[in-house]
């Protein structure tokens, strides 16, 4: 026999498919859930809420209290927070740098502290 001078054909290679493995029933294991944001929990004290502080004046310690009801010169407060609790009497309030005795709901008025006041800490009537 006679050798012919060509390439033998070979073979197309075939392709190899891999599946991906599939799940067996079985226990099914339940996702985690995100715990939900809740809001903070003003603390219950005794007397009438008034307002709530909306801002602090470290320098010269003095809160900006938005209120919900009248407040007057002399009047006992109570502001009490997540880890704030004071008790004094009110000495000084002023709207817009003027000083004044009594304000109404829904000012926001400045009001000298002795310590300390944070963000929606709760302004208590004693």
């Amino acid at each position: 026999m006679a050798k012919k001078n060509m390439k033998e054909k070979r073979p197309a290679k075939k392709k190899v498919i891999r599946k991906k493995p599939v799940k067996k029933p079985g226990r099914i294991r339940a996702r985690a859930k995100k715990p939900l944001r809740k809001k903070p929990v003003t603390p219950k004290v005794k007397g009438k809420l008034i307002g709530k502080v909306t801002h602090y004046f470290p320098k010269v310690m003095a809160g900006v209290v938005k209120l919900k009801a009248p407040l007057a010169l002399g009047d006992m407060l109570r502001i009490k927070g997540h880890t704030t609790d004071l008790t004094q009497t009110v000495t000084s309030m002023q709207i817009d740098r003027v000083p004044i005795t009594t304000a109404k709901k829904g000012q926001e008025i400045g009001l000298l502290v002795n310590s300390r006041v944070r963000r929606r800490d709760a302004v208590y009537k004693v």
